[in-house]
């Protein structure tokens, strides 16, 4: 597969972005910290069995968005969702053609994870269509929290994207400075949605509820370092360990011990590099991994690559309508700490 490099190396050509949503690679780990008294904290592992090439953009409010768009091809015809951004964010792309991670200046960040049993079903022409590389970035354009993003929901159909094969078979994790938060799946055609604070952790395969009643058959009420765990890196195995450990974590003193808690989380249940994969010899390494700091409005980037975190304090950016798009390359040795004025205009996006 041939890639056309552009725009800083960001932007690709609408056929080789389609790997993004290879069903060779399902994995990926979201973790909602929402019960202590610092913050509320998620994090988020992002497991590729290739490089997705992330790069973290700055999105001001204003932006024109057409959800028919898969980079310069257009993929949903039939009533497409065309809209102009209410809120500023800032988001983790891949292959330049969406977003699959992020959070907006009110404190509502979403993460796409891939589900093999996606349906959106049949294509109903009264809703509007968004291919489903855009959907999250949909609900951050138009929605303050996770109940505004819920009835946003309404008026859209996630399309699913395919070519040579490759589906964007993807659900979606969403949560608010509130704690609040939801799981959104697309399974039989028909959207499961899972509305409360208790829904904390998301992985992959199977589909929640089956999830749900694998977690059922533990009791870790007494547990101790004998207690035994599932410790490979399937998504069962690492939805019951990130409940495990979230159970856990103690009490913060800071906001920095709240991202440090959550982080703790995340690398746990990341994919060691070269961990084997559904065959003998395959692979599907954690290729970063983001933590969204709701209260305190600031987005973490840590690439697994690098021992060094990247933080974004969305306090200090102008999201004012007019604002020029901002990219940052995150694979740079030098980079460490905020990164707020490390990001270069950016002329142009896909997305």
């Amino acid at each position: 597969m041939k890639r056309k490099a552009a725009l800083h190396g960001l932007l690709i050509s609408s056929t080789a972005s389609l790997a993004l949503w290879s069903p060779i690679a399902d994995a990926c780990t979201r973790t909602l910290w929402n019960t202590n008294q610092q913050a509320v904290v998620a994090s988020r592992s992002m497991d590729w069995s290739e490089p997705t090439q992330p790069r973290l953009l700055i999105l001001p409010r204003g932006m024109a968005r057409d959800g028919g768009k898969l980079g310069p091809a257009t993929v949903v015809k039939d009533n497409p969702a065309r809209w102009t951004s209410k809120h500023g964010s800032v988001v983790t792309s891949a292959y330049g053609v969406g977003a699959v991670d992020g959070v907006n200046e009110k404190g509502l960040a979403m993460h796409l994870l891939f589900l093999t049993a996606t349906d959106y079903g049949a294509r109903e022409p009264g809703k509007q269509g968004v291919q489903a590389g855009l959907w999250g970035q949909y609900l951050l354009d138009n929605a303050a929290t996770v109940s505004e993003a819920l009835q946003a929901m309404k008026a859209i159909q996630p399309v699913m994207v395919e070519y040579a094969g490759f589906k964007s078979s993807l659900h979606l994790a969403i949560e608010d400075a509130s704690g609040d938060s939801a799981l959104i799946q697309y399974v039989d055609g028909k959207p499961h949605i899972y509305h409360g604070r208790e829904y904390r952790v998301l992985t992959n395969d199977p589909p929640y509820e089956r999830q749900l009643a694998e977690l059922k058959k533990w009791d870790f009420s007494q547990a101790t370092r004998q207690t035994p765990l599932p410790g490979n890196v399937n998504p069962v195995d690492r939805f019951i360990r990130a409940n495990y450990f979230l159970d856990t974590l103690r009490e913060p003193q800071s906001q920095r011990q709240a991202v440090a808690s959550i982080l703790s989380i995340a690398r746990n249940v990341s994919v060691p590099f070269n961990a084997p994969y559904k065959t003998p010899g395959s692979t599907y390494d954690t290729e970063y991994r983001t933590v969204a700091d709701l209260s305190d409005k600031q987005y973490f980037f840590e690439l697994a690559s690098s021992p060094n975190l990247l933080r974004v304090d969305l306090a200090k950016i102008d999201f004012s309508a007019g604002q020029t798009a901002r990219i940052l390359n995150p694979d740079q040795e030098e980079l460490a700490g905020e990164v707020n004025d490390r990001f270069q205009p950016l002329a142009k996006v896909l997305f």
